[in-house]
């Protein structure tokens, strides 16, 4: 699993289909390629001051390393949008969530964009 770091990707996300969860957002965006599930972290100065955003995304980091990769389809990109709640809610809530939503996305969204 790579990570997504070019504006461009995180862009071209953006627009694809997204789930929410209390804690943060899921968007996934399906690829034309042989690449790898590619995976990226984003929380905005809305969450809160530095040290609390890199909380934030330093438990999305590991909520992604704890998910089994059963779960994120093959040549898609994936962006996880911090949200404040993510600081004060419970990590096996957090990974229950990102189950949840994942597949809600797994539904939605068609085998190819």
């Amino acid at each position: 699993m790579d990570r997504l770091r070019q504006r461009a990707d995180f862009l071209a996300v953006a627009g694809a289909a997204r789930a929410a969860s209390p804690a943060f957002v899921v968007q996934r965006r399906a690829r034309n390629d042989d690449g790898p599930i590619r995976v990226g972290f984003t929380v905005s100065k809305k969450v809160g001051t530095a040290t609390e955003r890199n909380r934030v995304r330093r438990r999305l980091r590991e909520l992604v390393k704890r998910l089994d990769a059963v779960s994120m389809r093959p040549h898609s990109d994936y962006v996880l949008v911090g949200r404040r709640t993510a600081l004060s809610r419970g990590f096996a809530i957090m990974l229950d969530d990102l189950r949840v939503a994942l597949n809600r996305l797994e539904r939605q969204a068609p085998a190819h964009s």
